[in-house]
């Protein structure tokens, strides 16, 4: 059995959709306090991070051997009075993953479920329509202009890769405007429209999304869909790019929709 742990968005909602039409047998879970856009099913297991040995032995129970992880989920605070006695020994890595950034966060979580006997899987194994191919996808290509901003906005991202912040960033005219960080590309695309473009930089710019150097793909794949085209073109931007292989698009016929709509030029380009 293959165990959802579901975030918010519609993500989950898509995976556990597929996994009903395959006849793949699904335990949706999700972690107390941060409810899903699954809360909904029957027999949901909410669990605490506090105690999580005692999740593990709730999923192995069910028959559970692989694991899935899809949408959103904030940081949570860890409560030490919560601790029950199997998980007091996982204690230092939880802080540690409490208190690094989200990628060496995630590793250290990976790293638990695997110890305890658990597959991890990458949402894409099951939804790999999610991730396009190289080429565009709306009618009108990016100019020459939103090209070279996604080049500028790439090699960025790889940048911000050491220091594991974020996986998006707006690039106008050659000028960093926007970069992605603990909130997500929604919040920087809506702060970039309350605040907009600084004085003597063109209007437009690129949104320009793709993973961290070498960070682990089977969780935390970034990820944009009708919503991240509607913020973007909020925000007064023409075009988004994303990485191909790399960046997961939901309801790419939505997307180009709202993205022609808008004016917006939306393609997948191969990492240079």
């Amino acid at each position: 059995m293959l165990a959802l742990i579901a975030g918010e968005g519609q993500l989950p909602v898509h995976l556990a959709n597929r996994c009903a039409s395959e006849g793949r047998a699904l335990q949706v879970c999700e972690m107390e306090g941060f409810p899903s856009s699954l809360s909904y099913v029957d027999g949901v297991i909410r669990f605490r991070i506090e105690q999580l040995a005692t999740f593990f032995s709730d999923l192995r129970r069910k028959g559970v051997k692989e694991v899935v992880f899809a949408g959103a989920v904030r940081r949570p605070r860890l409560d030490p009075r919560a601790i029950d006695t199997a998980t007091q020994p996982f204690l230092p890595r939880m802080l540690q993953a409490i208190q690094a950034g989200d990628d060496a966060a995630l590793r250290i979580v990976l790293e638990l479920f695997q110890e305890h006997g658990f597959r991890v899987v990458a949402v894409h194994d099951i939804l790999p329509d999610l991730l396009p191919p190289a080429g565009p996808i709306t009618a009108r290509a990016p100019n020459a202009r939103e090209e070279k901003d996604a080049r500028r906005g790439a090699r960025v991202l790889d940048i911000m890769s050491g220091a594991d912040v974020g996986q998006a960033v707006v690039v106008s005219a050659g000028q960093v405007v926007a970069v992605e960080a603990a909130p997500g590309t929604d919040w920087m695309l809506g702060a970039l429209r309350s605040v907009g473009l600084p004085k003597g930089v063109p209007d437009g710019g690129t949104l320009m999304k793709a993973p961290k150097r070498g960070q682990d793909r089977r969780i935390d794949l970034p990820m944009i869909g009708p919503m991240t085209v509607a913020a973007a073109a909020r925000a007064g931007l023409t075009a988004i790019a994303v990485e191909a292989g790399g960046v997961m698009v939901l309801d790419p016929e939505a997307c180009r929709q709202k993205a022609e709509a808008a004016g917006i030029a939306l393609w997948v380009r191969e990492r240079s």
